[in-house]
């Protein structure tokens, strides 16, 4: 072989070289810092119309009447927002979402836990056709519902508590 060919082949080697070490360096600067999240978007409730743009309310009828207490009295047990009761988060709240909300260390989670016992995807609370249920989604040191090992799709209401680590989240209306 040429010198030419030499020099060249120990230049990339010593390029591959230097891309391992600093490829290293990232690797354990993530690991010993963590992930940073510059922002998180924030959902803002939809803003109403005006109230001219509206039409009146019409009288409803006595069996319309009837179904929408019906309907109330069942809203009455589904949760609509998470409450931190326990944890580095206490006193946090956050909306359900009926897209799911997901709980975990990932900084893409709906509630991102800084609780070493929780995985990066722990738990998913979506919403079906009879209510909301909140499924483990294969954590390492699991979910408890209400004190009891979440180990399949379970249904909540409003009062139960998600025990993930060492934050405990309750499920309000």
């Amino acid at each position: 072989m040429g010198e030419l060919t030499v020099t060249l082949m120990r230049l990339g080697l010593l390029a591959l070289l230097w891309l391992f070490v600093f490829s290293v360096v990232g690797v354990l600067r993530g690991d010993l810092y963590g992930t940073r999240v510059l922002r998180r978007p924030t959902t803002q409730p939809p803003t109403q119309p005006a109230a001219a743009t509206t039409a009146p309310p019409r009288k409803l009828s006595r069996s319309e009447q009837r179904a929408q207490a019906k309907a109330t009295k069942a809203d009455a047990r589904v949760p609509t927002h998470l409450v931190v009761t326990e944890g580095p988060l206490a006193g946090t709240t956050l909306p359900l979402r009926e897209s799911g909300t997901l709980i975990g260390r990932n900084p893409e989670a709906s509630l991102v836990l800084d609780d070493d016992y929780a995985s990066g995807r722990h738990v998913r609370l979506h919403r079906d056709a009879k209510g909301w249920v909140a499924e483990d989604l294969g954590s390492t040191n699991g979910t408890y519902l209400d004190g009891m090992k979440l180990t399949t799709p379970s249904p909540v209401e409003v009062g139960s508590q998600l025990r993930i680590g060492k934050t405990v989240v309750e499920l309000r209306r």
